[in-house]
C-alpha cells in the first residue's frame, strides 16, 4: 500500500482507488473514452496526473490531455500515441492514491470511499441496506445498495431521493418511491407474493 509523509514526518497509508475504466479507442491519434468512477474527474484526470492501472503492466500511465465530448470524457495519456496503442488499453482500470482525510470542496459532494460501506435507512428507520458502490452514469449518479434480503436497489443519488447525508453516524437517510423498492426485490420474493393473491 503506498504511504505519504506528513510535515510531523509520519508516514501514512494512502487510499487506492479505482478512478476510471479505459473504454474504446477515439479516433487515431491515441485518445480513448473513459468510465468515470469518480467526483472529481477534473482533478483525477488532470493532465500531468500519473495513474496506477490495473493490470499494473499496461502502466502508469501520466495524463496528457482531457477533454468531454458528447457527454463522455476522453483523455490521451503520454506515449499513446495511434489507435493501436489505445486500443490495447481497452478495460484497463485507472487506480488513483488518495489521502484518506481529503474530502471534496463542496461540502455537498462526496468520494466514492466515504459513501461505499454506508447503511441506508428511511426516513422512519426503516433498514434499507448497505452502500455497495457508486455508480456514475452520464445522466446521473446512483447508489448500489446491497439490500438485505440479497436483493439490489439502485437509488438514484438526488436529493428528493438522498435528503441526508450523516458520514459521522455513518448513515445514509433516503426516501425512495415505493415501486423502486419493490425492483429490488428478489424474483422468487415477488414469485411467491404473486401465488398468495390468487
Amino acid at each position: 500500500m503506498p504511504t505519504q509523509h506528513d510535515t510531523d514526518g509520519e508516514s501514512r497509508e494512502l487510499l487506492r482507488l479505482v478512478v476510471g475504466r479505459i473504454g474504446k479507442a477515439h479516433g487515431i491519434k491515441g485518445e480513448v473514452t473513459v468510465e468515470v468512477r469518480t467526483d472529481d474527474p477534473d482533478l483525477r484526470f488532470a493532465p500531468g496526473t500519473e495513474l496506477v492501472t490495473d493490470p499494473a503492466a499496461r502502466g502508469p500511465l501520466t495524463v496528457r490531455r482531457n477533454r468531454e465530448q458528447g457527454g463522455r470524457l476522453v483523455l490521451s495519456f503520454e506515449g499513446v500515441d495511434d489507435r493501436n496503442a489505445a486500443e490495447a488499453l481497452r478495460n484497463t482500470l485507472l487506480v488513483a492514491d488518495i489521502d484518506p482525510d481529503e474530502t471534496p470542496d463542496d461540502p455537498d459532494e462526496y468520494y466514492d470511499h466515504q459513501l461505499e460501506g454506508l447503511a441506508v435507512r428511511t426516513l422512519d428507520g426503516v433498514e434499507l441496506g448497505v452502500v455497495e458502490q457508486m455508480i456514475h452514469g452520464p445522466a446521473q449518479d446512483l447508489f448500489s445498495i446491497r439490500r438485505p434480503n440479497g436483493g439490489e436497489l439502485l437509488l438514484p443519488f438526488i436529493v428528493e431521493f438522498v435528503p441526508e447525508i450523516d458520514l459521522d453516524r455513518g448513515v445514509v437517510t433516503a426516501d425512495p418511491p415505493a415501486g423502486l423498492l419493490a425492483l429490488s426485490e428478489p424474483a422468487s420474493a415477488a414469485d411467491s407474493s404473486a401465488d398468495s393473491e390468487d
